[in-house]
């Protein structure tokens, strides 16, 4: 008997802070002001380039952000620090990253009517994880008492995707029955609050999803997952730098380079056209069009971006109702925000509906699931 892949519960995390356009826009522009000041005479004999100041309005206009979560907001504003103060814990205390991944974790398991006893593997996939080793989903998977396994992905923005793919494999092969894919995304301390064209763009948060054989799920909604696609470019258009190699390079640690960056103008005309003809040819696998999708959950970049991928995959806007935007009160969470997406507005999809997911981002990777409701 062909054995079926669904997603069969969502769960999600929410920091406890939030950081309006408005308070980052302030912090950003005071420090902005000081800089300049101290380097002003740099700035008159033109060695050194003033830092310009931002606006909400255009941090809204740019990006459709205007607000996000942190798991930690002290240090974050204050203009003499301008990153956030998050305490280092013991080796015997549970990290920062796995804390946000097993609220997530638990929330998803509740949704599917799962216990720690019907998993068989955690995959923590994520942009970044705050230690090499041992892995963030092992430590999991301890915290939560499961069995079987556990293992760390970093696919930048495409983590979440990518790693449903592999839980998508596992099921399959029979490998695995229940599989449990977390994207714990803490990625304010990678972001470079100093940078105008960036400063902006991330916030932390946590989901979860559970994918499991179809033939045993019994939770109140189920997505039947038809297929799964991917495909990667490379491409050093966003990048991060910070690595242990650092400790052998006498490199800065902490420098701009080190901290997300991109270019952003290159990304968004290379990305777009990518990841509209990447959805038709996955859609064109099941004779399906863009038409024929109910619910487009994307990755929450820009808004700009989805609603062009959009024009291009249907000729006119998306709705609001189709193409769900979390954007305004998220921000950009890497690999999570169509998983936000999923799990707000998943619920009112009818009985043989189509749906697809799918992420784009750093590598370039792009990673997609084409889903149908029970």
């Amino acid at each position: 008997m062909k054995t079926s892949v669904v997603i069969s519960g969502s769960g999600m995390f929410v920091p406890p802070h939030s950081i309006t356009n408005d308070e980052l826009v302030a912090s950003y522009n005071d420090y902005a002001d000081l800089t300049n000041a101290q380097h002003q005479a740099q700035i008159d004999a033109g060695t050194f380039q003033p830092i310009p100041h931002s606006s909400a309005d255009f941090i809204e206009k740019a990006s459709g952000i205007k607000s996000r979560y942190v798991f930690v907001k002290e240090g974050t504003l204050d203009i003499h620090r301008m990153r956030p103060d998050i305490p280092e814990r013991n080796d015997d205390e549970l990290s920062h990253q796995a804390e946000m991944a097993v609220a997530a974790a638990k929330d998803a398991m509740q949704a599917a009517n799962k216990t720690a006893a019907d998993i068989d593997v955690v995959i923590v996939s994520c942009a970044y994880t705050q230690r090499s080793y041992p892995a963030i989903a092992i430590e999991v998977q301890a915290a939560l008492g499961i069995e079987g396994f556990g293992f760390d992905m970093l696919v930048a923005c495409s983590a979440a995707t990518f790693g449903m793919h592999r839980a998508y494999e596992m099921i399959k092969s029979h490998t695995a029955k229940t599989v449990l894919v977390i994207n714990p995304e803490l990625v304010s301390p990678q972001i470079n609050y100093k940078d105008r064209d960036s400063h902006f763009i991330f916030g932390d948060v946590a989901t979860a999803m559970i994918l499991e054989d179809g033939a045993q799920a019994d939770s109140e909604h189920v997505y039947d997952v038809l297929s799964t696609h991917a495909v990667t470019s490379y491409s050093n258009n966003i990048r991060s730098n910070f690595g242990y190699m650092s400790h052998a390079t006498d490199a800065e640690p902490y420098g701009a380079d080190k901290l997300f960056h991109q270019a952003g103008r290159k990304v968004f005309k290379e990305v777009c056209p990518m990841a509209a003809e990447h959805i038709e040819t996955h859609l064109s696998r099941h004779d399906l069009t863009p038409d024929d999708v109910s619910k487009w959950f994307l990755h929450q970049a820009n808004i700009n971006m989805n609603t062009l991928i959009c024009k291009k995959l249907l000729g006119r806007m998306a709705t609001p109702t189709e193409a769900p935007i979390i954007l305004d009160e998220f921000a950009n969470t890497a690999s999570a925000g169509s998983i936000i997406a999923f799990h707000q507005h998943q619920k009112n999809l009818q009985t043989n509906d189509y749906a697809l997911i799918c992420s784009f981002g750093a590598g370039y990777s792009i990673g997609s699931l084409v889903l149908q409701k029970r």
